[in-house]
């Protein structure tokens, strides 16, 4: 049984893992108080907006609608990873959902995913924080780099605020069979990532928090040079400086060039090939373009997925 963090609590945690915090006015008090419970909490829920642009979804998430008042989760991620707080307490996110699903998160036992959600008879929105990604959900929509890093930040932070692994982050639709959200990438994927997180320190993060403004995340060309030359002839699930992979990973995710659920932190044969293809895309060819990173061709992706290169 977790009771849930304070406001402050809640944002010193975020800003502790980097993440980029931007306060809507009168979030600290804003929730369905009233209208049932918050609490004990258990997980984290990940949603999609089904929507674009980042103000007018702010305000969606903030008033919802008629029939479904706001808050419709806490906090909103948008294209960019910043992460606008819209409530704090009981949210309009989660609805009902699976108990069987709540009692395995609660037991974090489970193997790749919860059990199929059949019915719709726990109240989720007393249990679970929520955050609305946008993205339209059609499967085309793009994920970016820097939102897939941020939502990965946010649940991490709750786990490591209430001592969870990452079993307690699921999508809306493992929670509830009416459900399709998130599309466009693979939960048991984002819980990979937030596993291997966990295992590092908040003061070892590459964007750590300073005065609540996150420094530009950096990459070292060294380190990436040297785990593309040891990662793929390594056994299965070796990693070499895999949090500077992972992000080159979300990068090359964003461009299109590598399946979500090999932005795993290990620099092996799928991830050559994704940056071979980057390099390719870039005019390379031959010997230049054999997927280990060079200083043009991986400034350039950092250009485009945002942090910056080191020596």
């Amino acid at each position: 049984m977790a009771t849930p963090l304070t406001a402050d609590d809640f944002i010193t945690a975020l800003r502790k893992e980097g993440v980029n915090v931007v306060e809507h006015p009168g979030w600290r008090a804003h929730n369905r108080a009233g209208h049932g419970p918050w609490g004990p909490v258990h997980g984290v829920v990940i949603h999609h907006t089904v929507t674009r642009g980042t103000d007018s979804s702010v305000s969606m998430c903030w008033s919802g609608y008629d029939d479904l008042p706001g808050p419709l989760c806490h906090g909103v991620i948008d294209k960019n990873g910043a992460v606008h707080l819209v409530g704090n307490g009981r949210a309009n996110h989660a609805g009902t959902g699976d108990g069987t699903v709540l009692d395995a998160v609660i037991a974090e036992d489970y193997a790749t995913t919860p059990a199929r959600p059949r019915s719709d008879n726990t109240d989720g929105n007393r249990h679970f924080y929520g955050f609305e990604c946008i993205n339209l959900g059609d499967g085309h929509d793009p994920w970016p780099a820097e939102q897939l890093d941020a939502i990965e930040r946010v649940a991490t932070a709750i786990c490591r605020a209430h001592g969870w692994t990452a079993k307690s982050v699921i999508g809306h639709k493992e929670w509830t069979a009416t459900k399709t959200d998130p599309r466009g990438f693979e939960m048991p994927d984002l819980r990979n990532r937030v596993a291997n997180r966990l295992t590092t320190k908040t003061s070892d993060a590459n964007a750590e928090d300073h005065g609540g403004i996150p420094v530009v995340p950096r990459v070292s060309l060294a380190h990436l040079q040297d785990a593309a030359r040891k990662d793929p002839d390594a056994q299965q699930g070796h990693a070499t400086y895999p949090e500077e992979v992972r992000r080159v990973e979300c990068g090359l995710l964003a461009a299109g060039l590598l399946p979500a659920k090999w932005a795993d932190g290990s620099y092996g044969t799928k991830t050559i090939a994704a940056y071979a293809a980057w390099q390719r895309r870039l005019g390379y060819t031959g010997r230049d373009a054999d997927g280990i990173p060079g200083r043009k061709s991986l400034t350039a992706l950092a250009k485009y997925a945002g942090f910056a290169v080191t020596d």
